[in-house]
């Protein structure tokens, strides 16, 4: 592509778009090819150029007037993860990543939090258009994500990308819903010439988590004036296991039962299985000031994770209905008379012998059967699904260059996005069908699906001030749909033997049932008008509100006010205010699922319904209304002798946030009320959820930025260091609102993280050196089983400081080899303190705290070779 002032619509803004090494905040500086490190020493003095932020001219971060991060293509392949989410998440300690073991659906997508707030509360962009979530709903999403239903980021390569920009700053007036706690822009590739492939492989220091990726980007010419620019990535990564034998399966095998397996329950990362994504950016130059462009991405994989033992002894609705006295037992034909009784205990408490409880099961009559025949070790169900990301995105934009618009740029768009997850369950049964029943589902799918079309116009206006007035103003219209399909029957079907106390569904994950499926939508628009004026050479101040009317609730108006002001050549303060919104998602009205989850040790099964349902409604639920939130930042910049550095306040204040509300028992006063009005089937349902409004809250935190580079050693170096402190308090909440939920939403995500990163490059070779400390946090494990003033799980979890390392050798321009490690000493994080928990047996086979910021798998080392041409 012929980068030239044609090209680009905002001509006079193109000094500003120069591409930079320069490391700020988070940005390494070392040098990846011969050619890089010559004019590296050049490039010191350049800044950084953001697109987000502002509908101005792109801007210099240290000019901006509000906070943003930008993350270098280089810096973000220094990392042995294949993971996006995880390349992130090491550079910008205001965003936090959990492994989320046994979690549901939030296995195949996994929730991100920036500033301490939830998935769907930060805004995801790509190339600066809005990115469609994801179709999975993190319903187990470990307090702080119950319910959230972000963008599927993890899709996005890292071979694909120019930059990654980071605002962390409220800005729902705008960008619209989604953006109370910041935005994420990813910025693709656009070289018309050139590429690189990439083949990168590691695994744990334990030996297991393999991962093998493949990875490639090459850019082409689209005629003498455009281009397109393509890149893939395909990886496959075996499961991990942090695991211990479960104590009650270790019982049982101590007893003789040969049918254990030897870890019963795998707490870990799932496998992943041909995760192939493909990512296109292509622009044209139509003349004129004129340019088209298209991009999108095709991405797919298959993902596997664990689930809870099923204990072969009291398994509700399977192996026992009454805690384990006595064995569930079927009869096929009541005309044969009565099944015996099967005692599962003593008399004294104790667990019967398994040869005791094998004999009688195999001396049943033929009439009579139980499931401890078909799994006599109990069974552990494997969930996961397919998740296919599909997007594109195409537009053009220039200069009206006659007439009543004549001087106005203008951008014309439309995008459609749609992602679909299909769920999986195998190595369990729908006993309500007997021992006919197979032992792989299909419980259903999920399907995202959103339409953006935008107007977007700005218009640089003399007005008599330094610089002109920048009056942007555009409108945007969006459908969003939610569907649900139905899984296969077996997998929802009621069978002969429910009313002999045989549980419906797969176990662990029933099937959607064709009354659950269908398709809901929603459309809105939106109106915008943002200012921003240079009023001094000292002083830049920007305005923006927006207008957003959805065919749901009805409307809303935000507003945002952003200044700086220069103190002098080195020095600058900033500030915003603004209001947000973030409106429910389709799904978050609309799914009905059925959950597994521990309670007081036990397994119980939920059933999550709508709000409006009629037993939601009985139980308090109500229509999803927007969060509302208020944000303020203050901070100062720093810019001289070759210091870059920043110091920003936060305060977001959030109120109605949308939760999943705590787990409901239907009472007996609550049955007959929805007998009454007519409701079916209320006396299978055990406990009830719903998403509801659930609280308020306020998070407030500091992000201090440092970075600085100089000769050194003979080489060049760079140092940059982050820093974050966030804090959450829940101001108020319903009353359905559990005080464990509280409790996580304040306590499980570490208050302080930071990172500080040496970057060191030579002629032929670099190397780079990063500490991360994550600071106490509150360790929970499976939900906290505890309850306030009794025992629990949860303690507080002491700090801990690991270290990544990469060195790469530069054979010649052309090719490079890298080796390194993530976590380089092993750091383990907090072991669970079976002390706290009362009894050994609620650790279910873990041996640390699912809520680890680090993660559970521990150190891991790579070895990574690039050609470049």
């Amino acid at each position: 592509m012929k980068h030239n002032n044609k090209y680009h619509p905002v001509a006079h803004a193109v000094k500003y778009a120069i591409a930079t090494t320069f490391a700020l905040g988070i940005v390494s500086g070392a040098a990846v090819a011969q050619e890089d490190i010559e004019t590296s020493a050049k490039e010191q003095n350049i800044e950084k150029i953001a697109v987000i932020g502002s509908r101005s001219a792109p801007r210099s971060i240290g000019d901006s007037p509000v906070p943003i991060d930008i993350i270098g293509a280089d810096e973000l392949m220094k990392n042995g993860s294949t993971d996006m989410l995880n390349l992130i998440t090491t550079t910008v300690p205001s965003l936090n990543v959990h492994s989320n073991p046994i979690s549901d659906a939030a296995t195949l997508v996994r929730p991100m939090n920036l500033r301490g707030l939830s998935a769907d509360s930060t805004l995801i962009l790509t190339n600066g258009k809005r990115r469609h979530k994801s179709s999975v709903i993190a319903f187990l999403g470990g307090g702080i994500n119950d319910g959230a239903q972000g963008a599927d980021v993890s899709v996005i390569p890292g071979i694909a990308l120019k930059q990654v920009e980071i605002l962390r700053d409220g800005a729902a007036a705008q960008y619209g819903s989604d953006a109370i706690a910041g935005v994420i822009n990813f910025v693709l590739k656009d070289n018309d010439s050139g590429g690189s492939f990439e083949v990168k492989h590691g695994e744990y220091y334990e030996g297991d988590g393999t991962s093998t990726e493949f990875a490639g980007n090459i850019g082409m010419p689209l005629t003498d004036d455009g281009f397109v620019n393509a890149s893939f990535q395909y990886k496959n990564v075996d499961p991990t296991s942090r695991s211990v034998q479960r104590p009650d399966a270790q019982a049982f095998a101590d007893q003789g039962n040969p049918n254990i397996a030897p870890i019963a329950q795998i707490w870990g990362s799932p496998e992943i299985k041909d995760d192939i994504t493909i990512f296109i950016n292509s622009g044209l130059d139509l003349g004129n000031g004129r340019e088209a462009y298209l991009f999108g991405n095709y991405s797919e994989r298959d993902v596997t994770g664990g689930f809870y033992y099923r204990n072969p002894y009291n398994r509700g609705g399977v192996f026992s209905n009454d805690g384990g006295e006595t064995l569930l037992i079927g009869n096929t034909d009541f005309s044969a008379g009565a099944c015996p009784t099967i005692n599962l205990t003593d008399g004294s408490g104790n667990n019967r012998p398994f040869d005791a409880v094998n004999s009688a099961v195999n001396a049943l009559p033929d009439n009579c059967f139980s499931f401890f025949s078909m799994f006599p070790g109990g069974f552990t169900p494997t969930f996961g699904g397919n998740v296919t990301d599909t997007s594109l995105t195409a537009g053009t934009k220039g200069e009206f260059k006659s007439g009543f618009a004549e001087g106005i740029m203008y951008d014309f768009s439309g995008s459609v996005g749609r992602n679909e997850s299909s769920y999986m369950m195998t190595n369990t049964i729908n006993a309500s069908l007997g021992l006919d029943s197979p032992t792989e589902f299909n419980p259903g799918k999920y399907i995202q699906l959103e339409k953006h079309f935008t107007a977007d116009f700005v218009k640089f206006m003399p007005v008599g001030l330094y610089e002109d007035l920048t009056v942007a103003f555009g409108a945007q219209w969006t459908e969003e749909t939610f569907e649900v399909v139905a899984g296969d029957l077996a997998s929802f079907q009621v069978g002969e033997f429910v009313d002999q106390g045989f549980s419906i569904g797969s176990n662990g994950f029933p099937g959607f049932k064709p009354e659950d499926a269908g398709v809901s939508s929603r459309r809105n628009y939106a109106l915008y008008t943002d200012l921003e004026a240079e009023f001094t050479e000292a002083l830049l101040m920007g305005f923006a509100l927006r207008f957003e009317d959805y065919d749901t609730f009805g409307s809303t108006l935000n507003y945002k006010v952003t200044g700086q002001y220069r103190l002098n050549d080195d020095w600058a303060l900033r500030a915003s205010h603004s209001t947000g919104f973030r409106a429910p998602t389709v799904g978050q009205a609309n799914v009905s699922n059925v959950q597994t989850n521990l309670e007081s040790g036990l397994l119980v099964d939920s059933a999550l319904l709508p709000p409006t349902n009629p037993v939601s409604v009985e139980l308090g639920g109500t229509e999803l209304q927007p969060e509302e939130s208020t944000s303020f930042a203050a901070g100062v910049v720093y810019s001289g002798a070759g210091i870059f550095m920043t110091l920003d306040y936060y305060r977001i204040d959030v109120d109605d946030r949308i939760s999943q509300s705590s787990k409901i028992n239907l009472t007996d006063a609550n049955r007959e009320a929805l007998r009454a009005a007519g409701v079916k089937n209320v006396d299978s349902i055990q406990q009830v959820s719903f998403f509801t409004n659930d609280f308020d809250t306020k998070t407030q935190g500091i992000d201090f930025v440092a970075s600085y580079s100089t000769n050194l050693f003979d080489g060049r170096s760079s140092f940059n260091f982050a820093y974050n402190w966030t804090d959450t308090e829940v101001k108020s909440a319903t009353e359905i609102t559990g005080l464990d939920k509280v409790s996580r939403l304040e306590n499980d995500l570490p208050n302080h993280r930071a990172t500080l990163t040496w970057n060191q490059s030579y002629d032929d070779w670099s190397f780079f050196l990063r500490s991360n400390y994550y600071g106490e946090y509150q360790g929970v494990h499976v939900d906290w089983v505890g309850v306030p003033g009794e025992p629990g799980t949860e303690v507080n979890a002491s700090s801990k400081i690991t270290f990544d390392a990469e060195l790469s050798y530069f054979i010649n321009d052309s090719f490079s080899v890298s080796v390194g490690a993530q976590n380089l000493f092993d750091t383990k994080p907090e072991r669970l303190n079976l002390s706290a928990v009362g009894e050994p047996n609620n650790a279910f086979g873990a041996k640390y705290y699912e809520t680890s910021p680090m993660g559970i798998n521990g150190g891991y080392y790579y070895l990574k070779g690039v050609y470049r041409f």
